[in-house]
């Protein structure tokens, strides 16, 4: 009889062990998602949210840095007066942009240099006045009568030197799989906001390359995405039977979307009248190609390529009914993280279970 009880301690002791490193592990996993949750909860609330930031001031006021009273648009005499010259920091088809100061901060002052185009400059101030939020550039004041507008300034500039600023020893942290594919979810998020705004369906025109696109945003300090052009943001209405070209030249080449390109062959020539309008799902053909260059060439970008496939795919349909919505692409963006995330904090975990 001993000797059966001596097999039975034998037989069940060393099964406990394992029992106990399984709820372990399981209780780890448990908490780890937890954790994860809700991380990625704040960060998603707060990157899919439509409606103006909270934080922000009342229609026609703004918050500067630290300072927490929200001040009026700065107007044309305080401009004049307050705002005092730099540098020019850079020149396109429409405006100007100087590197300037307002009482010992940086800001950056836009004015007009082509008076054909002043329909373009008073619509982008017209976008920017209306659609200020977390995902736009924050407007300081503006006066209409001299084509000048007033915005934040982000000394890392625009989206151009991305690659050049992580390279910087001070951003080489950030030059990871996991940085790159949020600043890819933010562009989508602005993409998404653009296409629900308050204003409507709004498309963004001024696309027709990647380094255009690029032009188009800025990069914060704390690595986030924000739109700092809208001169060319036509309003889709489909009720109304509204659709928008992008100009009146002809687009060629294959970041445009093929509804973009000139459906005539080359034995016709364009003709602007003829060119056939199109809708919001212009920006989702593009996506792909910016995503691809968020993603850049680190360890795991690969992997995460892999993973978005499929709705890259999607995004790349010829016909535009068949493309995803912005905010089917973002979610998707999320659910990869959230994956990526979960197995690189707990490599082996879907083994060991």
């Amino acid at each position: 009889m001993e000797k059966k009880q001596h097999f039975v301690r034998r037989e069940f002791l060393p099964r406990e062990v394992p029992s106990i490193s399984l709820a372990l592990l399981l209780a780890a996993v448990l908490l780890l998602n937890a954790l994860l949750y809700l991380y990625l909860n704040k960060f998603y609330s707060s990157l899919g949210r439509v409606e103006p930031d909270p934080g922000l001031c009342p229609f026609g006021h703004f918050r500067f840095g630290a300072v927490k009273n929200c001040s009026p648009w700065l107007s044309c005499e305080a401009i004049n007066r307050e705002v005092r010259k730099l540098k020019c920091v850079g020149e396109g088809a429409v405006k100007k942009v100087f590197l300037s100061e307002w009482k010992e901060k940086k800001v950056v002052l836009s004015q007009l240099t082509n008076s054909e185009l002043k329909e373009d400059f008073l619509h982008g101030l017209k976008m920017l006045k209306a659609l200020q939020s977390k995902h736009v550039v924050r407007l300081l004041g503006y006066c209409e009568q001299q084509f000048t507008i007033l915005t934040e300034y982000h000394p890392l500039g625009s989206l151009r030197g991305l690659n050049e600023t992580l390279h910087i020893p001070k951003y080489k942290g950030m030059n990871t799989w996991h940085r790159r594919l949020m600043l890819a979810m933010d562009y989508v998020g602005v993409i998404r906001y653009l296409h629900s705004s308050p204003l409507g369906t709004l498309v963004m025109c001024d696309s027709n390359d990647l380094d255009k696109v690029l032009s188009q945003y800025l990069l914060t300090s704390d690595f986030h995405v924000l739109v700092n052009d809208l001169d060319a943001l036509p309003l889709v209405n489909r009720s109304a039977g509204r659709l928008v070209k992008c100009g009146h030249r002809e687009l060629r080449g294959e970041f445009v979307a093929p509804e973009q390109r000139w459906p005539y062959g080359e034995d016709v020539p364009f003709e602007d009248d003829l060119m056939p309008p199109y809708d919001e799902k212009t920006d989702i053909w593009k996506i792909p190609d910016v995503s691809n260059f968020f993603l850049g060439h680190v360890e795991g970008s690969d992997i995460v390529r892999l993973h978005l496939f499929d709705i890259h795919a999607a995004c790349k349909k010829k016909d535009p009914a068949e493309r995803p919505s912005a905010q089917e692409v973002l979610d998707t963006y999320r659910k990869v993280l959230t994956l990526l995330i979960r197995e690189a904090a707990m490599p082996g975990t879907r083994e060991m279970l």
